[in-house]
Parts: C-alpha cells; sequence; structure tokens
C-alpha cells in the first residue's frame, strides 16, 4: 500500500474574485460620479435674512386656498391659482422680485405651486418670506 497522507480541509477564502469586482465597482463611479451635479439648495435661515434692494411684491398663500397679491399698498385677492397666474406678470414687470409668504401650519406643497406657478409665467426671482429670530 501507498502511504498517502489524508487531504486537509482548505480553511482559507479566496478574496481575489472580490477584489476584481470592488475595483470594477471603483471605476465605475468614478466615471460616473462626474456626470451628476448636485442641485444647490439656498434654504433660507430664520437667525439671519437678506434684505431686498427692491420692494417686492407679495403674494400672501391664505389657508383657505386663496390669494392676495400685494404691491405698495394695494392689495387684489384672488380666488385661485389661475388668477394669480394671470395678474403675476403685468405686477413684475421690470424684473420686479416677488415675496411669497404662508401661514406655517399651511401644507407645503400649496407654497410650491405658487413658487411653480411664478416660474411658469416667467417671474425669475421669488423668495420666501420667514421671521427673524431676536
Amino acid at each position: 500500500m501507498l502511504n498517502r497522507r489524508p487531504r486537509r480541509l482548505m480553511n482559507q477564502m479566496n478574496v481575489v474574485p472580490y477584489i476584481d469586482v470592488m475595483l470594477v465597482l471603483l471605476v465605475i463611479f468614478m466615471v460616473t460620479a462626474p456626470m451628476f451635479t448636485p442641485g444647490v439648495i439656498d434654504v433660507p435661515s430664520v437667525s439671519h435674512a437678506k434684505s431686498a434692494d427692491a420692494r417686492p411684491i407679495e403674494v400672501i398663500v391664505n389657508a383657505d386656498g386663496t390669494y392676495k397679491l400685494s404691491d405698495e399698498g394695494e392689495s387684489h385677492t384672488l380666488a385661485s391659482l389661475d388668477e394669480l397666474k394671470q395678474a403675476a406678470p403685468s405686477a413684475t414687470a421690470g424684473d420686479r422680485p416677488v415675496a411669497v409668504s404662508a401661514g406655517k401650519d399651511l401644507k407645503y406643497d400649496a407654497v410650491v405651486q405658487v413658487v411653480n406657478a411664478l416660474h411658469e409665467v416667467g417671474v425669475k426671482k421669488v423668495a420666501l418670506v420667514v421671521k427673524t429670530a431676536k
């Protein structure tokens, strides 16, 4: 009889394929990362706020779904977003800024719809009104 050694179990893990996969993923992420540019969001701060250079037109969003367009003492109550779209371009002639104010109990969606409607009619400068902390 031949004196053969019994085979031992291999108790090591082969990590070479995992390293290959990780290098491929690294290359993919390095190539695709510059393609995505993050959006810059200028979130208003309550500790300090910039003052507007020109007197802005104010759009007040009410909880009952009506809107109030206020310009240098004159105010117009508007019943719908379509009326606001019709009134905003004539009021913002000359690239005047628009300040949107709403109560803190109002849904965020209502404010976003107003900002979107103002952008649709060509208003370029839209800001949100906040109270500064004392």
